[in-house]
């Protein structure tokens, strides 16, 4: 199951995290990223104990959005190690992040 997470835990779940961690910048109202949630989903069940999914709602964590220069619902950034690694914006397809995921292993 992905995390949900917000500033006050987006250090220790996802800098600090032992694995690495794609990272959904989201919005409830964003249509592309209700899209991409299926997606998502497919993503955690493949990769379990190999990558974890953390949300980040960019509403309740504009800090966040503004610090990683998150300009545009969905974006995904991959982090290993505590930095960025990869990034991934708009809809995209499964393929494009499972490419990302496997360079990370």
């Amino acid at each position: 199951m992905s995390v949900r997470v917000d500033s006050e835990s987006f250090e220790a779940e996802v800098l600090k995290s032992a694995l690495p961690v794609l990272a959904d910048f989201y919005s409830e109202s964003c249509v592309p990223c209700k899209r991409l949630s299926p997606v998502l989903a497919e993503i955690e069940e493949q990769y379990a104990g190999v990558i974890t999914v953390a949300k980040i709602n960019i509403n309740f964590a504009a800090e966040l959005a503004e610090k990683y220069e998150v300009l545009a619902a969905p974006t995904l950034i991959f982090f290993k190690d505590g930095r960025e690694s990869g990034r991934l914006r708009g809809t995209v397809k499964k393929s494009e992040i499972t490419e990302i995921i496997e360079k990370l292993k």
